[in-house]
């Protein structure tokens, strides 16, 4: 009984001591400047990796503590605008390239000029995210585009290296129940729909605009990549009105030989389809220009931890950061800097180097000069590129009409 009532006796002090321990560590918390940093990774598989690597930062830091928020994909966009446009929101908001342009136009992120020390070793897409001048993100995570196959699909497991082969090999993988090739071609999946045209249109030498950023919706390169775009539809070779979660399950099944997509799909399809041989090359067009996924992180305007904001993006910039938040991707993103592989993220991942390989050749599936009308005009042209599908419209036609309706009703007069 003794021993028990000295047990009983020690609690109050223990319970006091553990009181005091945590209210001072409750008030050292206090004393941490704490941000927010939105992003719709953070919902995803990924997010665990990510928030970890977010950790890191709040480990090396006496002073300052970011809290991840996760919003899904979805509604991100919708979410965000709608909250910083109250004058609230997370003071760093990872945003997609089409959304990006709109927030800096509304005035809802703020120049970041000066925080970093060597912008010539950034990657190359650095570019797209200055506007004016002033830079209003860096790149948080690239997703470039190649081709995607299944070598025990093709013919001799041979890959197509032009647009001619590519054509024979999706014609001699098709049947039985397997396509030779998956693409979107339905307004259902519009926004997939414009990234996999965008793909063949800048393949074939197209660009939405000229440098001047006079549209050039119905240029003989831009027809060309709509014809055969056309030509794929009309071979048979592809699972009609699936969608990607579906054709790319389809591939994970080895029911699909070829696909046209990015790293984190790639990354994606490895998970799912282990034994699958499956590889990637250079897209099978006449130039290697091709779409890519690009998303800054940016400051939000409304914050009122400026410097604690741009405390977080220095420390991202460090090489040791650069990598580690590569590491948290697995394979499936690229980072603002080149990031050297080692030999054994090469053997367990060898497409890394043609995804990289594609950096210097990427481009926005935006409409350059126009980057806030692009929803609009995209509207226009996929409208067009149904009827070619559907309808035998002539690609040219078609175009010439995109062309027209863009100027009328997107440009001002």
């Amino acid at each position: 009984m003794n021993a028990c009532f000295r047990r009983l006796s020690v609690g109050p002090l223990l319970v006091a001591a553990t009181l005091t321990i945590s209210s001072t560590m409750h008030a050292f918390a206090a004393e941490k400047e704490v941000i927010t940093f939105a992003a719709s990774p953070f919902s995803s598989a990924r997010g665990p990796q990510l928030q970890d690597w977010v950790k890191k930062f709040n480990d090396s830091q006496e002073n300052i503590e970011v809290t991840p928020i996760a919003i899904p994909f979805a509604s991100f966009a919708n979410t965000m605008f709608t909250q910083m446009g109250g004058k609230g929101g997370p003071d760093l908001v990872r945003f997609d390239l089409y959304d990006f342009y709109p927030a800096v136009a509304a005035n809802l992120i703020m120049p970041i000029d000066g925080i970093i020390e060597d912008e010539a070793s950034l990657r190359p897409v650095d570019k797209y995210l200055k506007v004016d001048g002033k830079r209003y993100g860096i790149a948080f995570e690239i997703s470039n585009y190649a081709l995607i196959y299944n070598k025990a699909l093709l013919k001799d497991g041979k890959v197509p290296t032009n647009f001619a082969e590519f054509i024979a090999s999706a014609k001699a993988a098709s049947g039985d129940g397997v396509y030779g090739f998956a693409y979107r071609a339905t307004m259902a999946e519009s926004g997939g729909f414009w990234q996999d045209v965008c793909n063949f249109v800048y393949g074939f030498g197209g660009r939405w605009s000229d440098d001047s950023g006079k549209l050039t919706l119905n240029s003989p390169e831009v027809v060309a990549g709509i014809a055969a775009y056309k030509q794929v539809y009309d071979l048979d070779v592809t699972p009609k009105g699936a969608d990607a979660a579906t054709f790319r399950r389809m591939f994970s099944q080895g029911k699909v030989a070829m696909e046209i997509d990015n790293s984190a799909v790639m990354a994606s399809l490895m998970v799912k389809g282990p034994d699958l041989p499956i590889e990637v090359a250079r897209s099978p067009f006449p130039t290697d220009a091709q779409g890519f996924v690009l998303s800054p992180i940016t400051v939000n305007a409304n914050t009122k931890h400026k410097e604690a904001a741009l405390a977080f993006l220095k420390w991202m910039m460090l090489p040791e950061s650069q990598r580690a938040l590569e590491t948290a991707y697995g394979g499936s993103s690229f980072v603002a800097t080149p990031v050297a592989y080692t030999e054994e993220e090469l053997a367990k991942r060898p497409w890394l180097k043609v995804y990289d390989s594609d950096k210097a050749v990427s481009i926005p599936q935006l409409v350059s000069g126009h980057e806030i009308k692009t929803p609009e005009i995209q509207r226009i042209v996929l409208e067009q590129v149904v009827k070619v599908l559907q309808t035998d419209l002539d690609p040219q036609a078609a175009m010439d009409e995109a062309q027209k309706m863009a100027e009328g009703r997107v440009l001002p007069k």
